[in-house]
């Protein structure tokens, strides 16, 4: 598997073999439909993770007290889907037989896609929790079955009903709504008042864990690129991370920064304290 990797994410300098945490970057946006360029996100949040701490005073934890290992931005081939696809699958499939859990920065949502399937093999009865704007629940886009549009329908068609817990959703087709409407998934609209609800049903089963960014308020998070307003704060992503504090979470992604829509570079910022907790939460 080929890498490309500049800086590490703080904290995060332990060898693979020591490592029960291994992060890498899925620098993938083949599919994006409105603005593309989440595929630079990774390798700037490297660079900015450098303006955090180690200790997170939200969980009361250091990355400094456990072993994380970056392994650099896939080297993926941006214009075949199914390649890059594979080659995800394939680096997932072997962190995770490893005994080791995946945490990948996107990209596009598509990259869940393969993360999913690879941590599936493992963990049959996995669950998904799927924090995002968009439902992601459509068939096809513009007769493109694979997409960011469609990956957590993907998913279900093999994970079944009652595997996926969607929070914070706020645009889609109304058919997306009316299907999930209809016990496909859990779906809590534009919020995530039922996140309570969903963890006592969740117990002690693996979670993989996917936070499309764009779940935030873009004016606090204008660098992703499908913005939609009406989105959750950061302290409500905050709240979050701490309920989400007990699950047995064996993979996890965060994705769809896109970091030239944002030059200030607060988005960027967000995604890189985001992802510092998600870490901690693996």
């Amino acid at each position: 598997m080929e890498f490309f990797n500049q800086y590490a994410f703080i904290g995060c300098e332990a060898s693979f073999e020591d490592s029960n945490i291994v992060l890498f970057g899925a620098p993938y946006d083949g599919t994006s439909s409105f603005r593309p360029g989440s595929r630079f996100a990774s390798s700037r949040i490297r660079i900015d993770s450098y303006g955090l701490e180690t200790y997170s005073p939200y969980l009361d934890l250091d990355l400094e007290d456990y072993l994380v290992h970056d392994a650099g931005d896939l080297n993926l081939a941006f214009g075949n889907r199914e390649l890059a696809l594979k080659s995800i699958r394939g680096y997932c499939d072997e962190i995770i037989k490893k005994n080791k859990k995946p945490l990948m920065i996107g990209g596009e949502h598509l990259v869940t896609l393969p993360a999913v399937e690879a941590t599936y093999e493992k963990y049959k009865d996995i669950v998904v929790l799927h924090f995002d704007a968009h439902t992601d629940l459509r068939k096809d886009y513009m007769g493109e079955r694979y997409s960011h549009a469609t990956v957590i329908k993907n998913i279900w068609d093999f994970l079944g009903d009652g595997r996926i817990y969607q929070f914070g959703i706020r645009s889609g087709l109304k058919e997306e709504f009316e299907w999930a409407a209809e016990g496909h998934t859990f779906l809590n609209k534009f919020g995530y008042e039922s996140l309570d609800k969903a963890l006592l049903e969740i117990k002690d089963k693996p979670v993989y864990l996917t936070i499309d960014l764009d779940v935030l308020d873009p004016s606090i998070f204008p660098g992703t690129g499908t913005p939609e307003p009406g989105g959750l704060t950061f302290k409500d992503m905050m709240i979050i991370i701490q309920k989400l504090s007990g699950l047995n979470i064996v993979g996890a992604d965060v994705v769809e920064l896109s970091p030239d829509y944002d030059p200030t570079g607060v988005s960027t910022a967000v995604a890189s304290k985001i992802i510092r907790e998600v870490m901690l939460l693996l």
